[in-house]
């Protein structure tokens, strides 16, 4: 049947693709990309330039100069610790890199340090400990006020990093494997003692980069930027079984400046979610989350969306752009999630060139989601979500058009559907709107009647086009990777 036929199947295909054809479906689109450049090819993201952090580093050690063994069993904590150690004499030299060799290295937790690439053979594999006492206790993040989970402390994650300049973590596409079956049973069994930790964790730092690696099988959310400013994010792919419990992809948490693109991403909650603070402490710290750049993602999750942002968004969500994005066999795809008490606000939000297939519900924006983290949180305190634009989305076999729920006394504002066409299982399943208001424009099935037509006038959308360009050039629409497909 050829690329094209294989490409139709799992477009049109039922539920409960497995891993393998997923691949296959991501391998085609970058195919179908390549031949048929799309209209935001020539997109010129605000700050999605690769940086230079990590180039010719002048000092390079392997792990296995400091005793480490790639055999599967052995625990290298300590080599990683010591090698890491070592290398800090030349952060005032141009940095160092640990290289990781070929092998299966199992390893604790450990922390990097400034000027530091941290980079994988192609056949390397970083295997996390199974032993909860090799990821240490560390405080709560202070914009949550406990753990995410449970009240108290929480473990820290695999590989950690805590206000550190210029650190690059990549490779030849090798492996992080955080092992993290263990810990979603003791979730599930409510047996955990403290909070699960995450894959990769970078704190208060500037001048991250995380490329052509693997992640895999992460405890928690796999990658978690907080309170990070200029992160470069791309070439990754991220996997966990669809059943895992809230294993995110990446998690931008009050981080600035942020650019994701160009990763595959299979996981059991939501792919990429911004984030910034709980409740009464996000809004005490007060740190947003601000400048993210979102292209060219792939991906499913069974229980969680393609792109979402909150629940956690206390500390203010505002000027992201996502394009390009490819969401297969998902719960949701768009999903904007808060709740009275959460406070903070959600704005300027720009989403566009959306393809959904085997999706239950293509855009949701919900204003009663998730827990509190105690009981001293304020329910006065209201989000505030304003000029949400999403345009160019085409569906198929979405279950539930949209769902669009504000807050009674707190209406959702400035929400603009434009160029949306979904091919929904019923005429009963279209749009389902209360406390909105906003616009709509070339909406199928016809949107919601709290959603005027948009004026004359379009800037009443908003549209991130006055700082860059969106769409210059190009000569391929969406519906031309569908109709490639059937060839």
């Amino acid at each position: 049947m050829g690329v094209g036929g294989s490409f139709l199947r799992l477009l049109l295909g039922g539920q409960g693709i497995c891993h393998m054809r997923s691949a296959i479906f991501f391998v085609v689109l970058l195919v179908l990309a390549a031949i048929c450049k799309p209209p935001w090819a020539a997109a010129q993201n605000f700050h999605c330039k690769h940086p230079r952090s990590g180039a010719d580093r002048p000092h390079s050690v392997s792990i296995t100069e400091f005793g480490a063994v790639g055999d599967g069993v052995t625990l290298n904590t300590k080599a990683f610790q010591n090698a890491i150690f070592y290398l800090n004499s030349f952060s005032d030299k141009g940095g160092a890199q640990l290289f990781v060799p070929a092998g299966k290295w199992l390893t604790g937790s450990f922390s990097l340090i400034s000027h530091l690439t941290l980079s994988l053979d192609k056949d390397a594999i970083i295997i996390g400990s199974m032993d909860p006492y090799d990821w240490p206790i560390i405080e709560p993040l202070p914009s949550y006020g406990r753990g995410r989970e449970l009240a108290g402390e929480r473990h820290q994650s695999l590989i950690y990093g805590y206000n550190l300049t210029d650190v690059v973590i990549t490779g030849g596409n090798g492996t992080i494997d955080g092992q993290g079956s263990i810990w979603w049973n003791w979730f599930n069994y409510n047996t955990l003692n403290h909070t699960r930790p995450h894959l990769v964790e970078l704190m208060y730092s500037t001048g991250l980069v995380i490329s052509n690696l693997t992640f895999k099988n992460s405890p928690f959310w796999t990658i978690h930027p907080v309170y990070c400013n200029y992160v470069f994010i791309q070439n990754i792919t991220i996997l966990a079984p669809l059943d895992s419990p809230n294993t995110d992809g990446i998690d931008p948490d009050s981080s600035t400046n942020v650019c994701i693109k160009d990763c595959y991403i299979s996981t059991g909650d939501d792919l990429i979610v911004i984030k910034s603070g709980w409740d009464e402490y996000g809004i005490s710290f007060a740190h947003p989350s601000s400048n993210i750049s979102i292209k060219s993602i792939f991906g499913e999750s069974k229980s969680g969306a393609g792109i979402a942002i909150g629940s956690e968004m206390s500390g203010g969500v505002s000027e992201v752009h996502a394009e390009e994005i490819h969401i297969f066999n998902s719960l949701h795809g768009i999903h904007i999630k808060t709740s009275p008490g959460r406070g903070g606000y959600v704005r300027n939000i720009y989403i566009s060139n959306v393809i959904l297939t085997n999706v239950e519900y293509a855009i949701r924006i919900n204003g009663q989601y998730g827990e509190h983290p105690d009981d001293y949180y304020d329910p006065y305190a209201l989000p505030d979500i304003n000029n949400i634009t999403i345009k160019d989305v085409y569906g198929v076999n979405i279950s539930v058009a949209g769902l669009l729920e504000g807050i009674e006394g707190d209406i959702f504002g400035q929400i603009c559907l434009s160029d949306i066409s979904l091919n929904v299982t019923s005429e009963d399943s279209s749009w389902n709107c209360s406390y909105v208001e906003g616009y709509s424009y070339l909406v199928s099935p016809n949107s919601c009647q709290l959603l005027q037509k948009i004026p004359n006038d379009s800037s009443v959308c908003y549209s991130p086009a006055d700082n860059l360009t969106l769409y210059s050039g190009g000569n391929c629409s969406i519906s031309s990777y569908v109709t490639l497909a059937s060839l």
